[in-house]
């Protein structure tokens, strides 16, 4: 049995049931959207006991994890009203809901099963933590700031020009720090958030998925603005080169991901730099704009025919 966490309407984990049944194999989703009011999930101290809606999963082939929806934060979730009506009950059914689903993951995981990926590599993906590991193993990675200090962003904005900002944790897109963000006023803001601030990389896009330590899929991608996303041109296959491919892979083994998407920007230079590894990637539209399903082909291949480690 494969075991697909997430959202039975996302659409990724449902191409990919569509796909693993069609090609012969037992694929679940264990919804955790609808996790707890619309679905029934149970557990002994048997480590392998785990039943859903009253099956017995027993010991997966292997799980692909899509999102656990754990905060109201969460992208699909719609809990302004029950916030509103009862906030602090409304967090402890999240904090439940948390212990419950990371608990059976983590006993997967204890069990050696493949997961694509596991909790555990999801922790080492956070932006500070991430691209740190990157760059001390040799990655090609932008110069960084992660701040809520004016006085550190003011300095390194001086000493870099052209500077681009983002959230530590993503929701929003990048944007270039003009001189008005540099203003006092501006800069109050810091006192809300620290932010990611980073050396401007002028040239193309590029996002490359790893399933396995093998590269499935490489693509080019023109954009009409600086955060490519919901701005795309083109996306269209390419080969990288040989260093670039290599900094692909040891990222995806540094951070411990199976299966992930890599973001790389060329800079002023001409060099690729690795902007961020993603544990949980989308996927269909790259294959699709392409015209063909590598990467669907690879992860689907994977699940399927997954080798305990």
């Amino acid at each position: 049995m494969i075991v697909l966490v997430g959202s039975a309407e996302d659409e990724h984990v449902a191409a990919l049931r569509e796909r693993l049944t069609r090609d012969g194999h037992d694929a679940v989703v264990l919804d955790a959207l609808r996790f707890p009011e619309g679905v029934h999930l149970a557990c002994s101290e048997t480590q392998d006991d785990v039943r859903l809606d009253g099956r017995a999963i027993g010991r997966p082939r292997s799980v692909y994890l899509r999102g656990l929806y754990l905060s109201p934060l969460a992208f699909g979730v719609d809990v302004s009203k029950d916030m509103d009506e009862d906030w602090r009950t409304t967090l402890v059914i999240f904090r439940e809901k948390a212990e419950m689903l990371i608990g059976v993951l983590q006993r997967w995981e204890d069990l050696g099963i493949p997961i694509y990926n596991p909790l555990s590599a999801g922790d080492r993906t956070r932006k500070p933590g991430q691209i740190a590991r990157l760059a001390a193993v040799g990655v090609p990675v932008p110069q960084t700031l992660w701040s809520n200090d004016p006085r550190e962003v003011l300095a390194f904005a001086r000493r870099h020009g052209r500077v681009a900002y983002k959230p530590v944790a993503g929701g929003a897109a990048t944007k270039e720090l003009t001189e008005s963000d540099l203003t006092p006023e501006r800069l109050q803001a810091l006192a809300n958030a620290a932010v990611t601030f980073q050396e401007l990389l002028p040239g193309k896009d590029y996002r490359v998925f790893v399933v396995d330590g093998t590269i499935a899929a490489s693509y080019r991608i023109e954009a009409t603005a600086l955060d490519y996303r919901q701005n795309e041109e083109s996306i269209e296959s390419v080969e990288l080169g040989g260093d670039d491919r290599e900094a692909c892979l040891i990222a995806a083994r540094t951070l411990g991901l199976r299966f992930t998407g890599i973001d790389l920007k060329a800079g002023a230079d001409g060099k690729l730099r690795v902007l961020e590894a993603n544990a949980s990637p989308m996927f269909l539209g790259f294959d699709a704009a392409a015209g063909g399903s590598r990467v669907m082909d690879a992860l689907a291949q994977a699940l399927a025919g997954s080798v305990r480690s």
